[in-house]
């Protein structure tokens, strides 16, 4: 499989600009910047496919073709480095192994777009990575890749790194630009969507780290042979959507249950099996029990649903989940659904910002119902109760935290409710009950 973002990002030095001018770093920059006008770069990353890798999965090309060119107003680049879905690692670990590939893509985006100013906007808890993006960024500078009359082309750009102070729901686009602006982390009510009224009321694109670090290589190759990788399957009537459009590689971040957690880039349309099998399967020989498929925001499979998927943004719609940021966790038959779910809701309580009524009660209303139902303290109208809470929830905030909240709850519901009747029938985890009784003993 030819990898896209990951080729060299074994090689110690991998993050250094010394290490990727020697591997045609910034070529595809300088190609971009005195070869090719904005428009042309546009279509070529449209021709492509890519969509975007942050979680709502939208055609990047068609992203920076809503930024106005007309328009009298300054323009803005924000990459969205705010990675804190749990689950989720993919973006940590490009800015730690390539760094300049990401500042690359950076340039060839805002050119796209018109914007001589860009931002990344990193996760606060990122100290090492964003000391490690910071050196990157001064070597660009000292290299020329950054400043005035970029390649002798004329076009010129500054460039911020801005720390976040560790919120989740600055991973939502409008609460991060509100954040960046030093305004309260709230999300905005849309429209005007951020392509309008932005940061700083201009024009702003926000795309995720690794949409853009996949940039370069999409110049540098052409888009053409970029789209040969995936599944692309045209639609039976010209001018309908194609039936599906999953293009390039992926990065997935693997984790919970497995022999071998962590990054590994895919070719979109693999089957999920076949990236378990990458992992060393199920640890301990354990049976596979369900999969969280990107993120743990995202509705929960079943083992069997998941082993008949593939790795598409197709299927996994199919299955009536996401793909999400990528952070893919397999849970063994060990697990208690209910305390995991404990885990998520607590979470999503915690990091609900407040701003909207039904998302502030309901997660904590659904963390405290379901921390109930594990520690034994649960009743049958709990289960009903829970059903009621999330669909209040739906559909009443102005961000998609309280349905980050909702899917998961709701699906674990649906697919495991046997262990929530269980755990009502029995006062507590069927599993701790179990722990304390002598061998033998039902």
């Amino acid at each position: 499989m030819t990898k896209v973002l990951t080729q060299y990002s074994d090689h110690p030095d991998s993050h250094t600009i010394a290490f990727y001018e020697s591997h045609s770093g910034y070529q595809a920059a300088r190609k971009a910047l005195t070869t090719m006008q904005p428009a042309d770069v546009i279509a070529e990353v449209k021709t492509s496919g890519l969509r975007g890798r942050g979680g709502a999965g939208f055609p990047t090309g068609m992203k920076w073709g809503f930024i106005p060119a007309s328009s009298p107003k300054p323009k803005y680049l924000i990459v969205n480095a705010d990675e804190s879905e749990p689950g989720t690692f993919k973006d940590r670990y490009l800015i730690e192994n390539e760094p300049h590939m990401l500042l690359e893509g950076v340039i060839i985006a805002s050119y796209a777009i018109g914007a001589h100013h860009a931002y990344i906007y990193i996760r606060g808890e990122f100290a090492t990575q964003a000391e490690r993006l910071g050196q990157a960024i001064a070597e660009a500078y000292q290299h020329g890749y950054f400043g005035k009359d970029l390649f002798g082309s004329g076009y010129d750009l500054e460039f911020t790194l801005h720390r976040g102070a560790g919120a989740y729901i600055c991973g939502e686009e409008t609460a991060l630009i509100n954040s960046l602006e030093g305004k309260r982390g709230y999300p905005r009510l849309k429209p005007p969507f951020p392509a309008t009224n932005g940061a700083w009321d201009c024009p702003t694109c926000v795309n995720n780290v690794e949409t853009i670090a996949t940039v370069p290589w999409i110049l540098a190759h052409g888009a053409a042979e970029y789209a040969k990788m995936g599944i692309l399957v045209p639609a039976d009537e010209p001018g309908k959507p194609p039936k599906a459009d999953s293009r390039g590689t992926r990065l997935m971040c693997v984790s919970g249950h497995v022999n071998k957690p962590g990054v590994y880039e895919v070719e979109l349309g693999t089957p999920v099996s076949d990236l378990l099998e990458k992992c060393g399967g199920i640890r301990n020989g354990n049976k596979l029990k369900a999969v969280i498929p990107g993120g743990s925001s995202t509705p929960i499979l079943t083992a069997e649903e998941a082993l008949g998927a593939k790795l598409t943004y197709e299927d996994m719609a199919r299955l009536k989940t996401m793909f999400g940021s990528g952070g893919m966790m397999f849970i063994d038959e060990t697990q208690c659904m209910v305390r995991l779910l404990k885990v998520l809701t607590h979470f999503y309580a915690h990091e609900s910002c407040g701003q909207c009524t039904p998302c502030r009660e309901g997660t904590d209303w659904l963390s405290q119902i379901i921390a109930r139902l594990e520690d034994g303290q649960g009743a049958e109208k709990d289960l009903q109760t829970i059903k009621e809470v999330c669909v209040n929830m739906e559909n009443r905030t102005v961000c998609p935290l309280a349905a980050a909240a909702t899917m998961p709850t709701t699906s674990y519901l649906a697919k495991f409710q046997s262990e929530f009747d269980e755990h009502v029938r029995r006062q507590g985890c069927p599993q701790r009950h179990e722990a304390r009784l002598p061998v033998g003993v039902s």
